[in-house]
């Protein structure tokens, strides 16, 4: 479902991936995720540097979109009918797809062919944000390089443009974002006396509670290919952290870790969170009427609970993310969301940053979008839409937003993706009964093997 796939002078990067094939509306629905990493260099801003081609106002450009994203640029193109389009559809980096960046390749090869205008997951900007070869330009123009005003920058939800930072400068736009807040059928909760938890260690307290009192009801499960997203990117678990742009930090044996792997063990231990995916097969006919609460992404009530699961509305509410008891500043991690970016090759720069402006703020465009959309005011009218509020049991207006804000930045973007070691490694290791605990070296260990494999220092301190 998502691209994870993932949040530069501070950047962090997330990657990107598809969070269940079972449900292809809501693959295609939502794209990537969300990090940071400290790649600050000695290198100077690309300010001075950038150099546009020349330009030809009112020339075609050439927009790469994927399917969901599509109805979005026709609708720019019925409202611009001056601007001249070429429209191509793609997979918009789904599933961790490279397409893109070997197309762009080619394209640098022979001189020619790029796009103006391209729909992309924050894994793209892994490269599309640096210069392919000493001397040349990344393939993103830098839209603060007096492209997109500073104001319109600032509108964005904090952190949600640390995808497209490098060196100072901004190359992409964020379209949506999947920041994570607590689920929870409000229903059950009101006829069972059951209050909602607002730290880690009442949640615990309260799983354990429901399995002694309703056994089979749930409050959570780790068994899908971005869950660790949902717990461990919560629990500020530095997995994925760039301190340099090609040095990973990778410490699962860092406290914040160990709490996490350790609450969550207790309650799949309990029966509380089970081990299989939301998104496997048979899951939402035979247990997705025992959800009783689930941390996860802001799209999970439309596509796991309302479209999977099938839950009646007005029974489902959210809630703010969790804190862990003595700490009085919450985080939250990011299972989806995708950017848009203006090729610095674009003769025609005025019109691609236009429309990409447009697609991302325009309320004409983002409140009717299938996901939170990352610019606030945009946001703003997104959940003033009926449709994107009136299944819920709660207004879940004040936990989206406080959750968009919360995201944390010490998750990072990288050029391989974050869910191939949880699924090879660690999902195998709880479908045999190991503890989460006991596989935290293991998930290590690969996850160091793939950053080696794509260039990294990998550093564990």
């Amino acid at each position: 479902m998502r691209s994870s796939g993932s949040p530069r002078t501070g950047r962090r990067r997330t990657a990107t991936r598809a969070a269940a094939a079972a449900l292809s509306l809501v693959t295609a629905a939502v794209l990537a995720g969300c990090a940071s990493a400290d790649t600050t260099t000695d290198s100077p801003s690309a300010d001075s540097e950038f150099k546009p081609v020349a330009q030809k106002d009112g020339s075609q450009i050439t927009v790469w979109a994927d399917s969901t994203r599509l109805p979005s640029v026709e609708a720019y193109q019925k409202a611009h009918p001056d601007v001249k389009m070429k429209v191509v559809t793609y997979d918009g980096g789904a599933d961790g797809s490279s397409y893109l960046q070997s197309k762009v390749q080619l394209f640098d090869r022979t001189g020619s062919g790029w796009p103006d205008v391209v729909f992309g997951t924050p894994t793209d900007m892994t490269w599309a944000s640096e210069p392919t070869k000493p001397g040349a330009q990344p393939f993103a123009a830098p839209l603060n390089n007096k492209l997109v005003p500073s104001a319109t920058l600032d509108g964005f939800a904090k952190g949600s443009l640390t995808p497209c930072e490098f060196n100072g400068d901004t190359y992409c736009l964020r379209n949506d974002i999947a920041q994570v807040v607590l689920w929870y059928n409000q229903s059950l909760m009101d006829k069972w006396g059951y209050e909602v938890p607002t730290t880690w260690e009442q949640y615990e307290a309260l799983g354990k509670r429901v399995a002694k009192e309703h056994p089979g009801y749930l409050v959570g499960s780790v068994g899908d290919t971005n869950s660790h997203e949902s717990y461990f990117w919560s629990g500020q678990c530095p997995a994925f952290d760039l301190v340099k742009p090609d040095t990973l930090r990778t410490d699962l044996q860092d406290k914040n870790c160990v709490r996490t792997a350790t609450l969550l063990d207790e309650l799949i231990d309990a029966k509380a969170v089970t081990t299989k995916g939301f998104f496997s097969q048979g899951f939402a006919k035979n247990s997705g009427d025992k959800v009783l609460m689930a941390y996860g992404p802001s799209w999970y009530g439309q596509y796991l609970f309302k479209a999977a699961f099938k839950t009646p509305a007005k029974q489902i509410a959210a809630a703010s993310p969790l804190t862990w008891e003595g700490e009085t500043t919450s985080a939250t991690g990011n299972v989806g969301g995708g950017v848009w970016m203006a090729s610095s090759h674009s003769a025609n720069l005025k019109a691609s940053t236009d429309l990409i402006t447009w697609l991302t703020t325009s309320d004409e465009n983002q409140a009717s979008a299938p996901t939170y959309p990352a610019y606030t005011k945009a946001a703003d009218a997104w959940l003033a839409n009926p449709a994107n509020s009136d299944y819920f049991a709660n207004d879940v207006s004040k936990p989206f937003r406080d959750a968009a804000g919360q995201v944390w930045t010490g998750w990072s973007n990288t050029r391989f993706s974050d869910a191939t070691a949880w699924s090879s490694v660690v999902l195998p290791a709880l479908t045999s009964g190991k503890s989460l605990v006991s596989t935290l070296p293991a998930w290590q260990r690969e996850i160091g093997n793939e950053a080696k494999a794509e260039g990294y220092q990998v550093v564990d301190e």
